[in-house]
């Protein structure tokens, strides 16, 4: 207990050591549910799940661990939701690159990320972005999850008329997800810690008895992370994914970083003077995670806004952080429970962090339309181009023209010019695929 005073400076942060591990359940019990979804999204990309739960695992384990004994701050980390649909459904399923050229792109964004947090750059490049765009790429990432989500449920098809309609509203698995969806938005709005998680086992449970899903049991040993260790494709990600992907990657994971960061402190009275002190320590924690998972086999891993709740349950140190590392540790023992759970089980789970980041959408200035517009354009193409990658291309491009039109060109920051020229020749020279 002394060595744990000392380390990480409880009564300095006015904390002791049942608290912080009180907070670290809390926290762990509100983002657990990325050991279910990660495996149903990156297995629609034709990664074993049994391995990819795995590496979920081991990397968010690492992740936490890395921030709570290095940074000493109370934020979790896992496998960001955004980042891994991205990486299934645009990257390997959109563009046909195999996953493994997938996780080489992971692998040189964490690089990147790892580059400005050493170089201290990372300032640079968040404030050159103007907030609406930021904005915009979190709202866009937001409908694109809660199409993917209404999909997985069976409430959204595909139709050669109208492009989607309705799916069958009648089918148990369809209405499951309903029932889960209410279940988590209910339970979470009461406050009920692991809202998200029980409604997964919820849905989980009541197939066993209406949809014909079976049960395999809850507790066994990991499966093998053998089929995708070390499985990451650098030159191949390198030949046909730099300007898009891995741009992408890295951009989503500055900005979703950065503002989880700085947001969770915030929450958590750490900040001094408005800024972070151990910042770049948190980052370079972040960017390493990013590098661990993707040598492990799964998508990007970030800083976890659910950290939050951990904080309102009086976590102050990297303590709570390390508390949910540990428990990740010992999710690696029921991996049967992980096989069982159906897509349909997590798709209301989608739906609901989907209809979350949507709130962001208030803090656009929508009476300045050369900041609107980029913005509503960045985040409706996504979905509708089934690309957060041509999203984030359209908003950046679609800036700097506005202000270039409207006599405002002093206001666009040298680093958007930069993306969107690099976008612009992508499309002109190498297609918008």
């Amino acid at each position: 207990m002394l060595f744990l005073e000392k380390y990480f400076k409880l009564k300095e942060n006015g904390t002791d050591v049942r608290t912080e591990l009180v907070a670290g359940l809390t926290t762990f019990l509100t983002m657990a549910y990325i050991i279910f979804v990660n495996p149903s999204i990156l297995g629609d990309a034709g990664m074993p799940k049994g391995a990819v739960f795995v590496a979920t695992c081991i990397a968010a384990a690492l992740g936490c661990l890395i921030m709570g004994l290095y940074a000493n701050y109370p934020i979790a980390m896992a496998p960001g939701m955004g980042l891994n649909a991205y990486f299934a459904y645009v990257v390997v399923k959109g563009m046909g690159m195999p996953w493994e050229m997938a996780l080489g792109a992971v692998f040189i964004s964490g690089c990147l990320f790892l580059f400005v947090s050493v170089f201290k750059l990372r300032e640079m490049i968040v404030n050159g972005i103007p907030h609406s765009i930021r904005t915009s790429i979190t709202v866009g990432i937001g409908l694109f999850l809660g199409l993917i989500s209404l999909k997985s449920a069976g409430i959204v098809v595909s139709s050669p008329e109208t492009l989607v309609k309705v799916g069958d509203l009648h089918s148990a698995p369809t209405l499951l997800a309903i029932a889960g969806f209410f279940i988590i938005v209910a339970l979470d709005r009461l406050k009920v810690k692991g809202a998200i998680l029980i409604g997964i086992l919820a849905v989980t449970v009541l197939s066993f008895f209406v949809a014909g899903n079976k049960f395999n049991g809850v507790v066994d040993m990991p499966p093998s992370l053998a089929p995708t260790l070390f499985k990451l494709d650098l030159m191949g990600a390198i030949s046909v994914g730099l300007l898009n992907v891995v741009l992408v990657f890295f951009l989503v994971e500055l900005f979703d970083a950065t503002g989880t960061l700085m947001g969770v402190a915030n929450r958590a009275g750490l900040l001094v003077n408005g800024k972070m002190e151990r910042l770049n320590k948190a980052l370079m924690a972040d960017s390493t995670a990013i590098l661990t998972g993707s040598l492990l086999g799964t998508s990007s891993t970030t800083a976890y806004i659910e950290s939050a709740a951990g904080v309102q349950a009086g976590g102050r140190t990297g303590l709570t952080a390390v508390a949910v590392g540990v428990l990740f540790l010992a999710c690696l023992f029921i991996s049967p429970l992980a096989g069982v759970v159906p897509n349909y089980a997590t798709a209301p789970a989608l739906l609901y962090v989907s209809c979350l980041m949507l709130r962001e959408l208030v803090d656009i200035d929508w009476s300045d339309t050369t900041e609107s517009v980029p913005a509503a354009i960045a985040a409706l193409t996504m979905p509708f181009t089934y690309s957060i990658a041509l999203g984030v291309a359209f908003g950046f491009i679609s800036y700097a023209v506005l202000k270039l039109l409207t006599g405002r060109v002093r206001e666009v920051r040298p680093v958007i010019w930069a993306i969107a020229c690099v976008f612009t020749f992508k499309f002109v020279y190498l297609g918008a695929g």
